[in-house]
């Protein structure tokens, strides 16, 4: 095992997937006009069925998938614009979130024919939302110590169990869960499943979670005697945890692991410019934040060329994510201190308070997606340091 991760050979964004961009940032004013900033910085958490279900009008919901059920048949780099615009924008992701960015390649990828054509059309369109079952209540972030079973029966499975910080699960129609059908805690990654199901079936209930901002995307779910298909098992029994991983190299390797601070940034720079100011501290910040999102954009765009490549992520996808996540979290702070070396300006409403809503949720950011030492952890058995 090499002791130095392998460098990522820089990659660049596809003339043709380039010619998007003015597509979807017309779609974007249309449909955000007006909206403030302490708003839209919620991008990540703001749940819009509508907004979902007109990206999926425009054809900008599932771009890497196959034309023949319902996705766009373009390249990750197209994925990577409109994501890229999307959070730079601040628009309402978290309805088509899950769906677009791993739940739809899940299924086209380990799926059955007869589940790629019932589903994924649907998440196209933006018609049918869901949310994943990882986390599960005890276990911190050690995702394979599921406890959550589903033992079969002659028609199917029955379910029992609780997965907690369910982002929208009241919200959303289906849940893709990992749960365990066969063996023990104690037997780690061997007999994890993977079940794609109703959240509206008898016996599951759906508990939000208030958060520190005031939000209730979490959810608790609770699992009673749920009785499920047997076609609820998205690909083979006992290969879960390997499903999963591959799974998570979606959601820790794209762009949405470095904007979630840049409507407060792009709203600062702009009263900063609109003032006509110009301050040490001030250049600082700015230039903090400019030199270290084209570093972890270049970072994040070499991934989205290794996912085109069909080639693995984990590594990389961890790496991205572990500082894009730092990054995030530093942005509050740094314009935090920098209104302060500058008190004749008068901030807007509007920025004070989305200073506030991302100083109070970014604690979060290094939490959703795996912590930072679960990603710490990744790389140094990758890197064969442990």
């Amino acid at each position: 095992m090499n002791s130095l991760l392998p460098p990522l050979p820089l990659a660049g964004i596809p003339p043709e997937d380039e010619a998007m961009r003015p597509r979807v940032r017309a779609f974007l004013r249309e449909h955000l006009r007006d909206v403030p900033p302490e708003v839209r910085a919620r991008s990540w958490g703001g749940f819009d069925a509508e907004f979902s279900r007109a990206l999926g009008r425009e054809g900008l919901l599932l771009l890497t998938l196959p034309k023949e059920y319902g996705g766009g048949g373009r390249s990750n780099h197209a994925r990577f614009v409109m994501v890229e615009e999307m959070l730079a924008a601040g628009a309402p992701v978290a309805g088509h979130w899950v769906a677009d960015r791993q739940t739809g390649p899940l299924i086209q990828r380990f799926g059955t024919e007869a589940q790629r054509r019932f589903f994924l059309p649907k998440m196209a369109r933006g018609e049918v939302f869901f949310c994943i079952g990882m986390s599960e209540p005890d276990a911190g972030s050690d995702l394979a110590s599921v406890r959550t079973r589903a033992t079969r029966t002659e028609s199917g499975w029955r379910l029992n169990g609780r997965k907690i910080w369910t982002s929208n699960a009241h919200r959303s129609d289906y849940i893709c869960a990992l749960v365990r059908t066969s063996g023990g805690p104690e037997d780690r990654h061997k007999g994890l499943s993977q079940l794609i199901f109703s959240t509206k079936l008898p016996g599951i209930h759906i508990r939000p979670i208030r958060d520190i901002a005031g939000d209730s995307h979490f959810c608790e779910v609770l699992f009673e005697d749920v009785e499920l298909p047997a076609d609820a098992l998205i690909g083979e029994e006992g290969s879960g945890w390997a499903q999963v991983t591959a799974e998570l190299g979606y959601e820790r390797s794209g762009p949405e692991r470095i904007y979630s601070s840049i409507v407060l940034a792009d709203t600062w720079l702009a009263e900063m410019r609109a003032a006509g100011i110009d301050h040490p501290v001030v250049n600082v910040a700015a230039g903090r934040i400019a030199g270290r999102l084209a570093v972890l954009r270049a970072m994040s765009l070499a991934v989205a060329g290794k996912l085109e490549r069909h080639e693995s992520t984990e590594l990389e996808a961890s790496f991205v994510k572990d500082l894009g996540t730092e990054f995030e979290q530093a942005i509050p702070g740094w314009i935090r201190d920098a209104l302060e070396a500058v008190p004749q300006f008068t901030p807007s409403d509007g920025l004070l308070r989305t200073l506030a809503f991302v100083t109070r949720i970014s604690p979060t950011f290094s939490l959703r997606g795996g912590t930072r030492q679960i990603m710490r952890g990744i790389l140094a058995r990758g890197l064969g340091l442990r």
